[in-house]
């Protein structure tokens, strides 16, 4: 291993992307063609593309996506309703920008979870805080969280990450308190925030499906007046393990 005093002092000052493009260099014969400015140039690319990394790295550990989905490798050409320039759009993000939310509905196995995931994993990329939640478990640690302390704790954390999935959202009604949960959830993130639904029922039937009327008024009017929608269609693409999503 290459020992140098410039090496130590890198590895010292935590500019580690440096220190490794370093040792490279110095030990490759074409480096020796390269102008200062060349070799400072390099050493600064390398440390940035090291620093990006492991920070897309924590966002995504944070983020805890159900699938490893990216939009690059997103199926246009499978027959369940995709509208391609609008998906395109809300890749380039400027929804959450805007904190804007969005729905994505459709019978099971038609990418709505993975879809979700890639503009998951596209936030991630773009610097953003990502968290996905399948709201089934997220109202249980919810309740759980209330005996245990955890749960102001837990709100303040659905409150402050920028973009927010809901997956599987309406598989089943909502109780009094999930209603209770799930409000305050959305309160606290309308017009600050963006989160996605994914759901297999149309949001015509959202109403019904969280029970309580008032309540039901009063979710709706924070996650569906400003959402985009992507409404799917078509038969299982499980089908064909194959297949991208």
């Amino acid at each position: 291993m290459l020992a140098h005093p410039t090496l130590d002092r890198l590895n010292t000052m935590g500019l580690t992307g440096m220190a490794r493009a370093f040792g490279e260099l110095a030990v490759n014969a074409e480096a020796e063609q390269l102008s200062h400015a060349e070799w400072l140039g390099l050493l600064l690319e390398r440390e940035w593309s090291w620093r990006h990394d492991r920070k897309l790295a924590a966002r995504l550990r944070f983020a805890k996506l159900r699938h490893q989905a990216v939009p690059e490798d997103v199926d246009y050409r499978s027959e369940r309703g995709l509208d391609r320039a609008l998906f395109v759009k809300l890749i380039a993000g400027d929804w959450i920008d805007a904190h804007d939310n969005l729905a994505i509905c459709g019978p099971a196995g038609v990418g709505k979870s993975w879809l979700a995931c890639a503009l998951g994993h596209k936030a991630c990329r773009d610097n953003r805080s990502v968290l996905y939640q399948r709201a089934p478990r997220l109202f249980a640690n919810l309740a759980l969280a209330r005996g245990d302390g955890r749960y102001a704790r837990m709100q303040r954390t659905f409150a402050r990450v920028e973009l927010l999935i809901l997956d599987d959202w309406a598989l089943e009604p909502l109780d009094a308190q999930a209603r209770h949960d799930l409000l305050e959830i959305l309160e606290e993130r309308h017009g600050r925030r963006s989160t996605i639904v994914t759901s297999q029922l149309p949001v015509s039937t959202w109403h019904d499906a969280i029970g309580n009327p008032t309540y039901a008024d009063a979710i709706l009017d924070r996650l569906v007046h400003n959402a985009h929608r992507i409404d799917l269609t078509g038969e299982s693409l499980r089908r064909n393990p194959l297949q991208k999503t």
